[in-house]
């Protein structure tokens, strides 16, 4: 399905930045408005939610984890489920980089959609330039 508005896809970096309110998360957070007001379509990939829910559930309970996922499925996102297209489009993502099998159905999903990937995950400069991308503030530790 195409849209005809400008589409943004949210990486599990972004959807943790916006529920954490770390820097870049009034980012998000606009685009969560402008997606309510129907301005612009946000998709989410289903490896997302699995993302948020181990990476809470590590740090901090299953309990907190299913809040966040629940919180995500709330949103005025769209939430993208594996299909043929995807998981070749993936595949063939994953074969040529070095990177996780998740990014590469999130990079999958944003050219699926010809997209603009949110994130701040260092790992998609791998494959930049196959994505329009927007870079939120690295973390700096």
């Amino acid at each position: 399905m195409k849209e005809d508005k400008e589409i943004f896809i949210l990486d599990t970096s972004a959807l943790l930045t916006f529920i954490e309110d770390e820097e870049g998360s009034e980012y998000i957070e606009n685009l969560l408005i402008r997606a309510e007001k129907g301005d612009v379509a946000i998709y989410v990939a289903f490896i997302s939610l699995t993302e948020v829910f181990y990476i809470t559930a590590k740090g901090k309970d299953e309990s907190e984890a299913l809040k966040r996922v629940k919180l995500i499925q709330s949103l005025a996102v769209r939430v993208e489920e594996s299909n043929e297209n995807l998981n070749v489009r993936a595949g063939a993502i994953k074969a040529k980089n070095r990177i996780s099998i998740a990014d590469a159905y999130i990079a999958a999903l944003c050219q699926e959609h010809n997209g603009i990937l949110v994130h701040k995950d260092p790992e998609f400069g791998k494959i930049s330039p196959t994505v329009k991308e927007f870079r939120l503030p690295y973390k700096i530790h």
